[in-house]
Parts: structure tokens; C-alpha cells; sequence
């Protein structure tokens, strides 16, 4: 089952790289070009710490992109199914993840477009109700960031982190790409507009800082990983279905090894898929068993990243 798990992710993934506009294929390429390419962004040091918070073995940090019906807008689809769908996320699936959190008293992170904050504005008002969560930026109307020029791509960015300040009374320090889509300029952005942490690239399961062209950014990635996302595998049409426990396994497997070797265990969910009755059902078992650990620190990326930069002095 877990070749099938695998196949189903490589088949339904959505394309995160950013090919170069070249007319010479890759395999004429000079050895020069290949590192030019590769080193745009790559992964630097390791940043992880001896320890987290209150003696924490492991780090768990559980994050939420709050997609809703951007995930079709952002194609023009306009229609009424698939906006319903998207309606879903906000208007029954967030409670319920709300509720499930509050029961444990787990914080944890809601990455969203500004748009969806905009078409339904609620959301942060029960999000920050806790006092627990963080709510970091994921684009303006979950755009592919390497379809857009610079200009456009700094465009929206900066009008999603104008807005999200507005909505959420404060200036959001976390950023996750729509898709986990980073272009060129989305480094250059990001450091430019001062963010503190991105949440989007796959170089190791332990946070790292990134480095451009082969210099420190001071910026701090939390590793992200399909295997690691509801999306791909609870996806309701056809063969995009998965089995929840099947993926429950899986989740459980990852959470093992990050709690042997003291890591970080970041699950990325959405709520219009892991908010559905058979699959709160799986997020409600996986707190439960990961609760059942020693020595676990829940905590919000933002918490975990200003850790782990007072660890490494940064």
C-alpha cells in the first residue's frame, strides 16, 4: 500500500519547480550552467537545536493552509460546485479543527491567501480566539509564483502582506508559497519584506538556513514534505483518494523518527480536506498518539523558529 501511497503522490503532486528559459536542452548544458541553476537556493546549515520548549525531545508543529475557494479561483473557475467545496473549509471544516485543538490545548498555524481571509473574514476571529495560533501569509489568491513575472509576484505579495496585516491586527512573520511554489525573485522578496521564516522547501526534515547563490540568508526554513500534506492523497475524485488510516500510518511512521532523532515533525493539512468527518477522525487518533509521547513540545512555526534562531544566536 505504501508503493501505491507513493505513486499516488507522484501522479497528483502539483509541479513546484521553476524550469530555466534556455533553448539548449539540459544535457548540453555546461557543468557552470548546472551549478548556477542548482545554487539559486539551496539548503545551509543546520539549524536544529539540542532541545525545544520545556525540555520538548521533539518539535510538533501543525499547520493548516487555508485554501478554500482560492485553490479554483486561482484558475478562473467560477463554478458554484467547486466554490462550494471551497466554502466548506471555512464555513464547517475550520471549527471543527478549531474544537479538536481547543480540547488539547494545541497551538498550532494557519497559512492562508488574503483572500480567502477576505471572502471570509470570521476565520480570524475564531483562529486567534485561543490566543494560541499564529497566522502566517501563503499568497494573495494562491498564485504559482514561477508563472509570474517579478514585478507581478512582488505585487501581489506585498498587497497579501497589506492586507493580512489589516485583517489579523498585527504583521504576520511566516511565510508557506501557494503550492509550495517558489519562483527566482520569491527568496529576494521575502528577505526584502523581512520575513522571519519560510515554510515551503524540502532540503531536510531539521530546520536549516537558506542560502542564495551561496550565501547565508539569515532566513529560516521549516522543511516541508508531501509525504507530509493531506492534499495530494485526500483528494475526493477518483484515483486522488487515499485511505485516511492508510495515511495515518504513514504520519505515525514520520513522527516516530523525528521524535528518535529530536527533530521537528511538520504536518501540513487543509482544512476543506482533513476537516471532513472521516478524516478529523485520523487528525483526532494522530494527536492522540503523538500526546501519548514524552517530552513533546506542540508549538506554532513562529514559536519554533524564533527557538531555534536564539539557539544558533542568529
Amino acid at each position: 500500500m505504501i508503493g501505491r501511497l507513493a505513486l499516488l503522490m507522484l501522479l497528483t503532486a502539483p509541479a513546484t519547480y521553476c524550469v530555466a528559459q534556455d533553448d539548449a536542452p539540459p544535457w548540453q548544458w555546461s557543468e557552470a550552467r548546472v551549478f548556477s541553476e542548482v545554487n539559486k537556493v539551496r539548503a545551509g546549515r543546520d539549524l536544529n537545536p539540542d532541545g525545544w520548549p520545556g525540555g520538548g525531545r521533539v518539535a510538533v508543529l501543525l499547520s493548516f493552509d487555508v485554501d478554500n475557494e482560492t485553490v479554483w479561483l486561482r484558475n478562473g473557475d467560477t463554478g458554484i460546485g467547486g466554490l462550494s467545496e471551497g466554502q466548506y473549509g471555512a464555513r464547517r471544516a475550520l471549527p471543527r479543527i478549531l474544537e479538536l485543538l481547543d480540547e488539547h490545548e494545541i497551538p498550532a498555524s494557519f497559512f492562508g491567501p488574503a483572500m480567502s481571509f477576505t471572502l471570509a473574514p470570521e476565520m480570524i476571529e475564531q483562529i486567534q480566539a485561543s490566543g494560541r495560533h499564529e497566522i502566517g501569509i501563503h499568497g494573495w489568491i494562491h498564485e504559482r509564483n514561477n508563472q509570474l513575472p517579478r514585478d507581478e509576484e512582488e505585487r501581489l505579495l506585498r498587497q497579501a502582506v497589506e492586507r493580512m496585516t489589516e485583517l489579523v491586527g498585527k504583521r504576520p512573520v511566516g511565510y508557506r508559497a501557494p503550492s509550495w511554489n517558489f519562483s527566482d525573485a520569491t527568496l529576494d522578496l521575502l528577505i526584502e519584506l523581512d520575513f522571519l521564516y519560510d515554510s515551503s522547501l524540502m532540503a531536510d526534515d531539521r530546520p536549516y538556513e537558506i542560502v542564495a547563490d551561496g550565501e547565508p540568508s539569515g532566513l529560516v526554513e521549516l522543511p516541508v514534505q508531501w509525504i507530509l500534506d493531506d492534499a495530494p492523497l485526500f483528494g475526493p475524485l477518483g484515483q486522488r483518494y487515499a485511505n485516511p488510516r492508510d495515511v495515518l500510518q504513514v504520519w505515525k511512521d514520520e513522527f516516530d523518527v523525528a521524535y528518535a532523532e529530536g527533530t521537528t515533525f511538520v504536518l501540513t493539512m487543509h482544512p476543506h480536506y482533513i476537516g471532513h468527518r472521516s478524516r478529523i477522525v485520523v487528525l483526532r487518533e494522530l494527536i492522540d498518539y503523538i500526546a501519548g509521547h514524552d517530552d513533546v513540545w506542540f508549538g506554532t512555526h513562529e514559536e519554533a523558529v524564533r527557538w531555534v534562531r536564539s539557539a544558533n544566536d542568529m
